[in-house]
């Protein structure tokens, strides 16, 4: 990949005034009071944080881990928050790891829409299941994405795989 250094660019790009994110309830916010996980496809509440599908997922398997508190501000997250969501993190990779076996993940958020982020005003975390070859003509020519798996199949696997090992922790 060619880079090309344009430094008088960095004053233009100065001009510009940041964006502030949307006021009111979030869309994770309000999916949280319905209460209707199925629906919107929540795979798990903890107590700081929640499990949710991508509804426009980049692969089979794209999962949210959203707190409850509604901030765009990452500092705004305690340390028992942001603890929370990295031992939740890690084990949806380990569940997506069995039910999907991907060979790797993007982890991370996007922070603010300049980053990406379709939902800035309600900070929260993506896990991507990655295969090789899962980038092909389709997306490179069309702008298409192929998302090989129904989600409401993946969705079931998960739960199952959850209520699996909250199963054997009993016993």
């Amino acid at each position: 990949m060619e880079r090309l250094f344009s430094p008088w660019r960095s004053k233009y790009i100065s001009t510009f005034k940041k964006e502030k994110p949307r006021k009111g309830e979030s869309l994770f916010s309000r999916i949280l009071r319905e209460k209707k996980d199925s629906k919107n496809l929540v795979i798990v509440r903890k107590n700081h944080c929640f499990v949710m599908m991508n509804l426009y997922p980049y692969n089979s398997g794209h999962l949210m881990i959203v707190p409850y508190q509604q901030t765009s501000e990452i500092s705004d997250l305690s340390v028992e928050e942001m603890t929370e969501i990295m031992e939740t993190s890690s084990q949806m990779i380990e569940i997506l790891k069995k039910v999907l076996k991907p060979q790797g993940f993007n982890f991370g958020a996007n922070l603010g829409r300049a980053a990406g982020a379709g939902v800035d005003d309600h900070i929260h975390f993506h896990i991507v299941p990655r295969w090789i070859g899962d980038t092909n003509f389709m997306p490179t020519l069309s702008d298409i994405k192929v998302v090989s798996e129904d989600m409401r199949e993946t969705f079931k696997k998960i739960k199952n795989e959850i209520t699996s090992k909250k199963n054997k922790r009993k016993q």
